[in-house]
């Protein structure tokens, strides 16, 4: 090898070098490549799922909202006649009133399309005063009602505290979701032969 041109060493250096470049390098090039893309890719699905979490954090504290708009939907129509409940309301809100209730009769259901009206007779005694005191209280109530077939007499044996005799229609109102869609398949008819 003493015996080599200077060229040959060049020929043996640009031999080996080339032979760590394709043995070598450019496998590595081309894995760190790779390996580039793969963050990258990854990257971008991390930022993907991000934003789903934030969509999805949004969707649950909008749900949350909702529930909270439910429940207080709910009072005002509910999805139960509790009719023990309103009776024992109604009586209370009388009492406050310094009304007597002499009559309550729930009446049938009437089915609407998304909601049962629930009408309820209603006969009480009293004063004009305690009878407005009433109604207000009963126009804050949290569970819708409106009044229908309103009368007043005056009463046959009057008090002080006894002038009046009303009886009027109470209606309350009850939420029915609509039923679900049934799965079944449509049946073909028969073909005829």
């Amino acid at each position: 090898m003493k015996d080599w041109p200077w060229y040959g060493y060049i020929v043996i250096a640009v031999l080996i070098f080339g032979l760590f470049f394709f043995l070598y390098y450019k496998p590595k090039n081309e894995e760190l490549k790779s390996l580039r893309e793969e963050r990258i890719a990854t990257e971008n699905e991390v930022i993907q799922l991000q934003k789903k979490k934030e969509q999805l954090d949004q969707i649950e504290v909008e749900l949350a909202n909702m529930k909270v708009k439910l429940k207080e939907l709910e009072t005002i129509i509910p999805q139960e006649e509790e009719i023990a409940d309103i009776l024992e309301r109604i009586q209370q809100l009388a009492f406050d009133s310094h009304l007597n209730v002499d009559k309550f009769i729930p009446r049938p259901l009437v089915e609407q399309e998304f909601y049962s009206e629930k009408p309820i007779n209603i006969e009480m005694t009293g004063n004009y005063h305690n009878l407005a005191i009433f109604f207000n209280h009963l126009s804050n109530f949290a569970r819708l009602f409106t009044i229908q077939s309103f009368s007043i007499k005056a009463a046959r044996d009057q008090t002080d505290t006894n002038t009046i005799t009303a009886a009027t229609t109470a209606k309350t109102y009850i939420f029915q979701e609509p039923p679900p869609p049934s799965e079944e398949p449509a049946q073909k008819p028969a073909r005829k032969k």
